[in-house]
């Protein structure tokens, strides 16, 4: 009985983190059928806006999600945009986003902000619902330099060599003895850091394929035909979920001298 308990805890918490991720989705499948027609003056990506700013508004009224846990998404999200905007350029064109928008910024719709938005929010919540902590954490200079890095190497990979490999790496060196420990029905877990980050990379990729199935974005390949998105994506979400996971810690937690992390009591 335990054990149940334990796994019904753990995958509400885990439902709950991921809520805005999760209703993004269902929204994502919900106005396929809307294509690239105009209804009233707007457009699908337009009302897929509006619905992730009723979220927002919602987590926020109801106490779902902090004021603090909000700075951070909201910073991610500008991360994003800017790098969405790079990486559409015609002149890159790493993906397209197929149908038209009113609210967009040349060739990114406004609401792209929020799929990556739904990331920082799952880190966030994640660590307050599991009451989460960390031990032998890497100093936050080392880890803000690799997240910098692995954000950057997306656009300048165009222009010079690509050094994800030597990213990889580094991320294995500093993170291979971090610890993170969160507790279910009173029972303290104790889990290696990398492996959880690799599985959070899939289910990520996992979504990715859902959302290009109903077109919110294309990748050249996959715009005369659908097919799953290639495996060498998973290590493009390993990146941008270190860079995701360092805002979120540097903002909602502090890191004594020894490694240890540990939330702040944020209002």
């Amino acid at each position: 009985m335990t054990i149940l308990k334990s796994c019904f805890e753990f995958s509400y918490k885990a439902a709950s983190a991921a809520l805005f991720g999760i209703l993004l989705l269902i929204a994502f499948a919900v106005t396929a059928s809307m294509g690239s027609d105009e209804y009233f003056g707007f457009f699908r990506y337009d009302y897929l806006l509006f619905y992730a700013l009723i979220i927002q508004i919602c987590l926020l009224y109801l106490k779902l999600e902090s004021w603090a846990e909000a700075k951070v998404i909201a910073l991610f999200h500008l991360l994003a945009m800017g790098m969405e905007i790079f990486l559409t350029h015609p002149a890159i064109a790493s993906w397209q986003y197929p149908q038209p928008a009113v609210f967009k910024i040349l060739t990114v719709p406004l609401f792209a902000g929020f799929m990556y938005s739904a990331v920082g929010s799952f880190f966030a919540r994640s660590l307050r619902l599991y009451q989460v902590s960390f031990s032998r954490l890497p100093s936050f200079a080392n880890m803000l330099a690799l997240a910098v890095l692995s954000y950057f190497n997306f656009m300048t990979k165009f222009f010079i060599p690509d050094i994800r490999l030597l990213l990889f790496a580094w991320s294995v060196v500093i993170f291979w003895k971090t610890q993170l420990r969160f507790q279910l029905q009173n029972h303290v877990i104790q889990l290696p850091m990398l492996p959880v980050l690799l599985l959070l990379a899939f289910i990520i990729w996992v979504a990715e394929n859902i959302s290009t199935f109903y077109k919110i974005w294309l990748y050249p390949s996959q715009v005369d035909a659908w097919h799953m998105v290639g495996w060498g994506k998973l290590g493009s979400w390993y990146l941008l979920l270190l860079l995701s996971l360092v805002l979120v810690l540097k903002i909602l937690g502090q890191r004594d001298e020894s490694g240890k992390w540990q939330l702040k009591n944020n209002p």
